[in-house]
Parts: structure tokens; sequence; C-alpha cells
């Protein structure tokens, strides 16, 4: 079996007892803990009007990030190009990569990040835009390329570096995009699980090799809780599940601590619908993850993990992404 990268996902999540700066220096928490534990890459997600969530000023958050860690790629999952001008994401990512050369990766998605209205603030308007993700994205390669250096316009700095680019998803549209483009495709299961294997199929079956790419390249985002026994796992996805029901009801609260026998007070509908939501999360102890992530593995054959961890206690959320970390040497060792 060939060996599988492992990465994270944060979105500088406010908790209960929390506020941005804590969020923040949760993050840098657990960017340095993935460094050390063998993590591949950290990202960071753009969000905007959402109270609890402090990463909004995404490219701002990966500098403090890179600047704090030493080796750990750090990038975007993702940059909305919507919400931006190619050629204002061209020079922050070409800033990034001038400072932190080989360590910035670009992730892109055609979502707003929030909600219809605040997309029209940030969009000035214009919810065109959207439909201009396929083009915009090619506007930023060539801002990024040696060939842009006749053109009137150019990114400085950006023009000539190597900085990864790719797609995001969460249906199956932007499935038929990283496949046309030959660009590495990452999917957000862990909040869409429903599209994930039919946009697996369509980005394999239509994918173009291209200069970036050579071959198909998944990167599966999921959620993970980890701990030393199920139990204690158990206990510890309830502050996940708090969220993801916030999210369904309109009710968003910040990251909360674990409520024991949480889902006993609520609806059939309500855990059938967060249930739906979660359908790609791993919970356990590190040998049942082993045998979680295994058999997912056999079933998708992805080539990369990205976990994200919406645990409350700081300490028992580095514990988590450690054991993750044992959990994944153990499988590209077996």
């Amino acid at each position: 079996m060939k060996k599988i990268k492992y990465s994270v996902l944060d979105l500088s999540t406010i908790t209960k007892d929390g506020n941005a700066a804590t969020a923040i220096q949760r993050t840098v928490d657990l960017a340095q803990k993935a460094e050390e534990t063998g993590y591949e890459r950290i990202w960071l997600a753009e969000h905007h009007n959402m109270e609890f969530i402090a990463s909004s000023a995404t490219s701002v958050l990966i500098g403090h990030i890179a600047s704090k860690t030493k080796a750990i790629r750090v990038g975007s999952g993702g940059i909305m190009l919507p919400n931006h001008a190619p050629l204002a994401i061209a020079e922050q990512f070409g800033t990034l990569e001038t400072l932190y050369p080989g360590r910035i990766d670009l992730g892109l998605g055609r979502a707003p990040g929030t909600d219809q209205q605040t997309a029209i603030a940030l969009r000035r308007g214009d919810l065109n835009t959207a439909y201009q993700f396929p083009k915009d994205v090619v506007a930023l390669q060539h801002f990024f390329s040696d060939e842009n250096k006749t053109a009137a316009v150019r990114a400085f700095p950006g023009e000539g570096l190597d900085i990864p680019i790719w797609i995001l998803g969460s249906s199956t549209d932007s499935a038929y995009l990283a496949a046309e483009m030959g660009l590495p495709y990452a999917f957000a299961s862990h909040f869409a699980p429903k599209q994930f294997r039919h946009a697996l199929q369509i980005y394999r079956h239509n994918f173009q090799p291209s200069k970036y790419l050579d071959k198909p390249y998944v990167l599966a985002c999921v959620n993970g809780i980890a701990a030393d026994t199920n139990e204690e796992a158990e206990l510890l996805s309830m502050s996940l599940y708090q969220l993801f029901s916030g999210i369904l009801t309109n009710a968003r609260k910040p990251l909360s601590p674990p409520i024991p026998n949480l889902l006993d007070s609520w609806p059939q509908e309500l855990i059938d619908a967060v249930n739906g939501m979660t359908s790609c999360t791993f919970v356990g102890d590190k040998d049942t993850l082993i045998q979680q992530f295994s058999d997912f593995l056999f079933e998708n054959e992805v080539d990369e993990f990205m976990i994200t961890g919406n645990i409350f206690d700081n300490e028992k959320r580095l514990r988590s992404y450690e054991i993750l970390s044992e959990v994944f040497n153990a499988i590209n060792q077996s």
C-alpha cells in the first residue's frame, strides 16, 4: 500500500470560554503539534460574518501560522475566489511564498463562505463572479507563470513562483473542473459527504494530465476525534455534534464543552440530519481508528487525509492529533 499523507484543517473556531485571540492561539498550538508529529500541511478556511470563526482574513492568518512554524506546509482550504480579484490573491500568495518559500498551498473554492447578503457586500453587489470561477483560476495561473512577463498587468511578488493550486469541492461541480485542469482535488467530506464518492468517480474518470499533475490526486477532508479510550472519544465528539446542530437549526454557538448523553435529548429528525452531515467522521481510540481509516482507504483509495477535529479542551485536542498521527503511521507501516 502506498504511503498516505495526513494533514490538518482548522477554522480557528472560537470556544465558549474564549475569543478570537485565543482561537488563533489554539491554531498556532495545533500547527506546532502537527509539525512535530509529521503532518504534511495545515490549511485555514475563509468564512465571513460568522461570529465564532476567526479565519476570515485567511491570507493574514496563513502568514501568522507560517511564522510560528518551520517546515510544515501552510495554505488555504480555501480561498473563496469569487470574493476576490485574482490579481490580489496572486500578490497575497506571492508574498507568502516569498516569505516562506516551498511551504505555501493555494486551495480555491467557488462558494461564498458566507450568507448571500454578506456575499453581496464582499463582491460589491456582483454575484455573477461565481460563474467566472474557472476563468479566474486560469487568470491566477497566468499571474504566477513566467509567460506573463510580457503582459500589461503582472503580479509582484508572485510571478514565476511555484505555488500549488488545488480545487476544492463539496459537490460534483468542481470535480469536473479539477479533472479538466489537471489539478489536485480536495473534497469537503467533513460536512458534505453525500456526493463524495460520485465526485471522486467524476474526477478520476475525466482527469486530464497537466504540467501540474500527471495523475489524479485526491484529498479527503474528514472529522477525526481520537482519545485513549473509545468512551472518551465518543464524549469529546459531542462538541462537534453541537456545532453541526447549530448549523442545521441556525442557532450557531461557540465551540462548547461536550455534554454526556447529548443525543438522548435530541429529536430523531435532528439526529438523522447531523448523522447525514457527519458520515465521514472517525471517532475512537488508536486501534478503532486504524480499522476505520483502513476500511475507508480500501473503499476510496484517497491519496491524503485532512483532519479537522473540533474538540473543546485544547490539550485533549492536541492529544487527539497526536494519536491520529500514530494511526496513520501504523497504517503506512502495515
